[in-house]
């Protein structure tokens, strides 16, 4: 795949900034020459891991991934305990239950119509295809797996890939408006970018092509972009100066923190 115009700074760097971090032990010598390795690595040392995705069992994960497509983590929560007190969080019971009902529980995470549709289509794909076993499902090869997932109502590449890193443990990197943001403010990415599909999976092909492919590592690194795009690389006052990837700016950008 190529990437014309996509991260063009993003490549094997001979001398990468340093963060001092040197902290995630699995990486091997030749990712450390990665800028985005360097990125991670700054962001592991400064908040090390996330512990992501909350989750009490692979199906809460999914139906998680699932849920908070355009809504906040809180709004989720609020529906995956609905399930939880109705007894509803395993696939056996969503395909059982009946579409109202199960609207009703979650509603919470808005857009509770076309989420109930898409847990029922995935409920009924995996009982379909893999005769309800998430076993079988994940032991499935990860671009085929990938294919059968983004054919399902209602899930796109962020929730496939949330699914499959997050619940399956496939190496596969999550792109999302977090990552875009970071990259934009930092000339890695054109601004103003659109994460269509084709920029998504331009994103996320060299991402992966420069980094090992590690399931714990993408889930790490994508924690911890959520987590500084929520605190620090906010879309409206945003906190470079106190962000711990403040020092791979570049010099002309006009989030750089000011020279003292």
């Amino acid at each position: 795949m190529s990437h014309p115009s996509v991260l063009p700074r993003l490549g094997p760097v001979s001398n990468p900034p340093t963060s001092g971090a040197g902290s995630y032990p699995n990486a091997p010598p030749s990712a450390r020459k990665s800028l985005l390795y360097s990125y991670f690595d700054a962001l592991f040392g400064a908040h090390g891991p996330q512990h992501w995705w909350p989750g009490r069992s692979r199906f809460e994960v999914i139906v998680g991934a699932i849920l908070t497509q355009n809504t906040s983590w809180k709004n989720v929560e609020q529906a995956i305990a609905n399930l939880r007190r109705a007894n509803l969080l395993s696939p056996l019971a969503i395909r059982r239950t009946p579409i109202a009902k199960l609207a009703v529980h979650l509603r919470p995470s808005g857009y509770f119509r076309q989420k109930t549709k898409t847990l029922k289509a995935f409920v009924a794909f995996l009982f379909a295809n893999y005769s309800g076993s998430l076993d079988r499902l994940f032991a499935t090869p990860t671009a085929a797996l990938r294919g059968q997932l983004l054919a399902l109502r209602g899930i796109g590449p962020e929730t496939a890939d949330s699914i499959l890193l997050y619940a399956g443990k496939h190496p596969v990197f999550v792109v999302d408006a977090y990552l875009r943001r970071i990259l934009e403010r930092h000339s890695l990415l054109p601004a103003g970018s659109a994460l269509s599909r084709k920029g998504y999976e331009q994103i996320r092909s060299l991402c992966e092509s420069q980094l090992p492919a590690d399931s714990q590592l993408f889930n790490e690194f994508h924690a911890l972009i959520v987590r500084t795009g929520k605190n620090f690389c906010r879309k409206r006052d945003p906190a470079c100066s106190e962000c711990s990837l403040k020092a791979f700016l570049p010099a002309n950008s006009p989030f750089a923190p000011p020279l003292l």
